[in-house]
């Protein structure tokens, strides 16, 4: 007999796609810091490679309240906006639209994991998980944070820079 599936199994389900889905960023943003062409951005990069560090470390100490081994599902989501992101570096490199191109596909990043930690927030709350909820909470500020960060360079340099071209 196949066994019910609850909120819990879908919970956990969701935590191995998120907790792939941040350890592919932290690979992929150093290549990202590599290809932006302002240090501004640079430094974003490598800021928020530090951040989705401490992400990886909160991931794992969610799996272990809830008594599970930390573990990734492969993200089919997160694999095509890292590979449109490489797209956007091999056609843009070089080029006054290339940081705008960075922050829209980092964007889309932050887009997609402010949409998972929400909801894993949200059901860590129906769930009783209390320690979960302040975990994921502060991930998802960190994210939003990230998010206007990102706007904010654009809207300051990126776009205009890649408008002049």
């Amino acid at each position: 007999m196949v066994k019910e599936k609850t909120l819990e199994d879908l919970f956990h389900d969701t935590l191995k796609d998120i907790y792939y889905a941040e350890r592919k960023i932290l690979k992929t943003l150093p290549k990202m810091a590599r290809a932006a062409s302002s240090p501004e951005l640079k430094a974003a990069f490598e800021k928020h490679k530090d951040e989705t560090e401490g992400h990886v470390e909160r991931l794992q100490q969610v799996f272990e309240l809830m008594g599970k081994r930390p573990q990734a599902k492969t993200c089919d989501a997160i694999e095509g906006i890292v590979a449109e992101g490489e797209e956007i570096i091999e056609s843009f490199k070089g080029t006054p639209a290339i940081d705008a191109g960075l922050i829209s596909s980092a964007q889309a990043v932050e887009h997609y994991e402010i949409t998972r930690y929400g909801t894993l927030k949200r059901w860590a709350q129906v769930l009783g998980l209390k320690d979960a909820v302040t975990l994921l909470d502060a991930t998802l500020k960190e994210e939003s944070m990230t998010d206007k960060a990102l706007t904010s360079l654009a809207d300051t340099s990126a776009n205009a820079m890649a408008k002049a071209a």
